[in-house]
C-alpha cells in the first residue's frame, strides 16, 4: 500500500491470550505519518498543527472508549470483535439507533438472556450469531415493503407464519445479501453469508426455542410458538473415520523439512489417541496429565451435568507428549488457532497420501457425495478416530462413552452402529 495514501487507523484491545479485539475506526491517516510504537502522529514530520492535535485526541479517545466499553462486561469469553463495533458505533452515533430499534425489548431481553445464563463461550458465540441474523431478518423485513418502516421483532409476533417465513430467510439470505447489501452495514456485518442446509436451519431454530423457553420462564412473554410449530429432525450421514493404519501412515510420514506442520501433525495424531473435542484439546494444560492419564471436563456437559473424562495415554501419546516436554507455554501443546490447525490437517494428510474417497452427506442437498479424505479432514475427524477405532473393537456404547465424553444414550452411537461391514459380517455369520 503506497505511504501516499490515506488508511484507516486500527486499533486491537487484548486481556489474557484469548481475548483479541479488533476495530477498525473513522480515522485516517497517511502510513509514513504515524508512529506505530507511541501510537500517534510522529513527533519529526511536517504536520499541521491543528489536525495532528485533533488525531492524536482522537485516538486517545477511541482508546479510552475501547477500554471503558470492555470494563463493563463481567463476562470477558462474551466479548467479540463484532461487539465492540457495535458498541462503539452506538456510542457515537446514538442516533441511527433511537429510530432503528426504537422498540427492541426483544434484542435487549435476547441480551440479557445472554449475560445471565450460564452458557459456555463457544455457546454464547453461537448464540450472537442467531442474534446478528435476526437483526438483519428484522432489516430486511423492514425494507423490501413486507412490512411497515417501524416494523420489529417482539416475542409475541412471532407465530408458526413468521417462523416459516424467517426460515424462507435462513436458506435464501446468501441470494438476499447481494440484492440488499445495506442489510450488511456496521451493525449487522457478517462475512458473506452461505447457504444453509436444513440441518443448520434447525440448529438455529432448536436455538431460538431456547431463548422463548427462557422468556416465558422470565416472564418476558407468555408466547411460545414452538408449542405448535414441530422442528425437523437433524439427518446425517454415516460418519467416516481413519483407520488405526491410516493414522499410523500418518504419524509415521517424514516431515522433518515442515517442522511447524510436523508439530500439527502430533497433535492431531495426539487428539486421535485421547478422543477430545478440539475445544476441549485446547483447553488442556500439563495439569491434565494425572498418573498416566488425561483428565478434562468435557465443556459440552460443563453447564449441565459435568462430567469428568479420565483417558489413560498409550505410549504414542505419551511419545508425543515426552517429544514436546520442552515447550514452555501455559497449553499443554503448541496449538495454533483452530482454523489454522484445520489447513494444517488437510496438509498433513495430502502429504501422507491419505487420499481416499469417502462417501458422505451434502449438508445442503441430503445427497450422497463422494470426496477425498484430504479435503475433508478436520479437528473432528480425530474424535472420530478414537470413538470409530474404539466401538469397532468392544462394539459398547457406555464404555466408549466413558473415554470420550459421550453423554449416556447418546444418539452419536446410534450412526456408529453403521460404519463397519465387519461387524455386520460377525453378526450374520452368528445365524450359522
Amino acid at each position: 500500500m503506497s505511504s501516499k495514501k490515506d488508511v484507516h487507523i486500527r486499533f486491537r484491545y487484548s486481556d489474557g491470550r484469548n481475548i483479541q479485539l479488533f476495530h477498525k475506526s473513522e480515522i485516517l491517516i497517511r502510513p509514513v505519518a504515524f508512529d506505530c510504537r507511541k501510537e500517534c502522529i510522529k513527533a519529526k514530520i511536517v504536520f499541521d498543527a491543528d489536525k495532528r492535535r485533533l488525531i492524536d485526541k482522537a485516538i486517545s479517545d477511541r482508546k479510552d472508549l475501547i477500554r471503558k466499553l470492555c470494563a463493563r462486561i463481567a463476562d470477558k469469553t462474551a466479548l467479540s470483535s463484532e461487539w465492540l463495533e457495535i458498541s462503539i458505533d452506538k456510542e457515537l452515533h446514538p442516533e441511527k439507533y433511537d429510530t432503528r430499534l426504537k422498540t427492541s425489548m426483544f434484542f435487549e431481553s435476547f441480551e440479557e438472556f445472554l449475560q445471565t445464563r450460564p452458557l459456555s463461550a463457544v455457546r454464547i458465540r453461537n448464540f450472537r450469531v442467531i442474534f446478528r441474523t435476526l437483526q438483519r431478518y428484522e432489516l430486511y423485513t423492514r425494507r423490501v415493503g413486507r412490512a411497515e418502516n417501524d416494523f420489529s421483532l417482539s416475542f409475541d409476533m412471532f407465530t408458526p407464519d413468521r417462523i416459516r417465513d424467517f426460515v424462507d430467510f435462513l436458506k435464501t439470505e446468501h441470494e438476499i445479501c447481494k440484492t440488499y447489501p445495506e442489510l450488511y452495514e456496521l451493525r449487522v456485518k457478517c462475512h458473506d453469508p452461505k447457504p444453509r442446509g436444513q440441518n443448520t436451519v434447525n440448529d438455529v431454530l432448536i436455538k431460538l426455542r431456547t431463548l422463548f423457553l427462557w422468556a416465558v420462564k422470565n416472564n418476558k412473554t407468555t408466547n411460545n410458538p414452538f408449542r405448535i410449530f414441530p422442528i425437523e429432525e437433524c439427518v446425517y450421514g454415516t460418519p467416516y473415520y481413519i483407520s488405526i493404519e491410516e493414522r499410523n501412515t500418518l504419524y509415521n510420514t517424514d516431515l522433518a523439512s515442515r517442522p511447524a506442520l510436523e508439530t500439527q501433525r502430533d497433535i492431531f495424531v495426539f487428539q486421535c489417541l485421547i478422543g477430545c473435542r478440539v475445544s476441549d484439546l485446547y483447553k488442556l494444560t500439563k495439569q491434565n496429565v494425572i498418573n498416566g492419564a488425561v483428565e478434562y471436563i468435557a465443556r459440552k456437559t460443563k453447564d449441565s451435568r459435568p462430567v469428568t473424562v479420565r483417558v489413560p495415554l498409550n505410549s504414542k501419546a505419551q511419545e508425543i507428549l515426552k517429544e514436546y516436554a520442552g515447550y514452555e507455554g501455559k497449553s499443554l501443546l503448541p496449538y495454533i488457532s483452530e482454523h489454522k490447525y484445520n489447513k494444517a490437517i488437510k496438509e498433513a494428510f495430502t502429504m501422507a497420501g491419505l487420499t481416499r474417497s469417502v462417501t458422505l452427506l451434502d449438508p445442503l442437498t441430503r445427497e450422497c457425495i463422494t470426496r477425498p479424505l484430504n479435503e475433508i479432514a478436520s479437528s473432528h475427524l480425530a474424535r472420530r478416530c478414537f470413538v470409530g477405532n474404539l466401538y469397532k473393537q468392544v462394539k459398547d456404547p457406555l464404555l466408549v462413552g466413558e473415554l470420550s465424553g459421550h453423554k449416556e444414550g447418546s444418539r452419536a452411537f446410534a450412526r456408529y452402529r453403521e460404519i463397519d461391514e465387519a461387524i455386520k459380517t460377525e453378526l450374520v455369520k452368528m445365524l450359522e
